[in-house]
This record gives structure tokens, C-alpha cells and sequence, in this order.
């Protein structure tokens, strides 16, 4: 048995994961906890370590499992290649990812990092870069605006920060 590398369909990793292991396949999708913005306010949610793809453990006796369905499950793309060749992955990657996963659990990706530079998209002050500071406990984030020759703390909706891309 080995894993294997299977290609899914754009933010599809989910769905193609879900459908795979219904199959009776044994799939592995690397995720990582970060911060998003749903409805506005800060979530924690698991996002694919790998966009796109996911591990699938087959063998190659006769007596195994068929991958004739993998390519028509829904939500997966291709099982990649190099030329004729399945690309493979070893047991030891495989455990290193599962390890280094259940570590990274309790420390999430910031949407922001303190002292990063943001713009300002709603509000009185919207289209003025700020530096932020930090989230407070009511889904605000405090940014620090240049305002008048002055620095100025203000308290904004998270919704309405977004990165400069600077």
C-alpha cells in the first residue's frame, strides 16, 4: 500500500474527501487552523495545508481496491502523475503532515499579524492605512491611523480591515 496524490476540483478538497472515504478509500487531507471572516466576524476554521489536493492510500495487488472510480467521483480532478506514474508519497511524509497537524491545532494563522499594515475600507476613515494592533474580544480590531500629524487608536469592525497587499 502507498499514498497517492489526487488532484481536486478549486475548494473542492472537502466534498472530493467526503466522497472518497464513502467509496471505502483511506484519504488523508492536511489541514491547518486559521482565522477567515464569515459574516463578518472572525471565525477559526480548518483550511487544506495543500489547496487542491488531497492523499489516498491504495495498493497495487489485483486483490486491491479498483481506482477505475476515483477519477468520476465528484469533486476530484485527476490522480497526478509524473508521465505514466502515479506520484507516490511515503508513510513516513504522511505521518510527519499528521504530527505537525495536531501540533499546529492549538496555534491558528492570524488573518492579521500585529504591526502589519491594513486599509481602512468602511466607515468615516475608509481608504486610510493603518497599522493594526490587535483584535479585541467583540470582533473590533484596534488599528492605529496617522490622523492631523498625530497617531490615533481607533477601535473598527474586523469586516472593515482589509490587508494592503504591501
Amino acid at each position: 500500500m502507498y499514498w497517492y496524490l489526487i488532484q481536486t476540483k478549486p475548494r473542492l478538497e472537502k466534498y472530493a474527501l467526503e466522497n472518497l472515504e464513502r467509496q471505502g478509500y483511506e484519504c488523508y487531507l492536511p489541514r491547518l487552523p486559521a482565522e477567515k471572516l464569515r459574516r463578518g466576524k472572525l471565525a477559526i476554521v480548518n483550511i487544506p495545508l495543500f489547496p487542491r489536493y488531497l492523499f489516498i492510500r491504495l495498493g497495487t495487488n489485483t486483490s486491491d481496491k479498483s481506482w477505475a472510480p476515483i477519477r468520476s467521483t465528484k469533486g476530484v480532478s485527476t490522480l497526478v502523475r509524473f508521465g505514466n506514474d502515479p506520484a507516490k508519497a511515503d508513510d513516513e511524509l504522511i505521518a510527519l503532515l499528521k504530527s505537525h497537524e495536531s501540533v499546529r491545532q492549538d496555534a491558528p494563522e492570524r488573518l492579521f499579524e500585529q504591526g502589519e499594515r491594513v486599509l481602512l475600507t468602511e466607515g468615516p476613515f475608509a481608504g486610510i492605512e493603518g497599522i493594526y494592533q490587535m483584535t479585541d474580544g467583540e470582533h473590533r480590531a484596534m488599528v492605529l491611523i496617522e490622523l492631523l500629524g498625530k497617531s490615533a487608536s481607533l477601535r473598527i469592525e474586523i469586516k472593515g480591515v482589509r490587508k494592503t497587499g504591501k
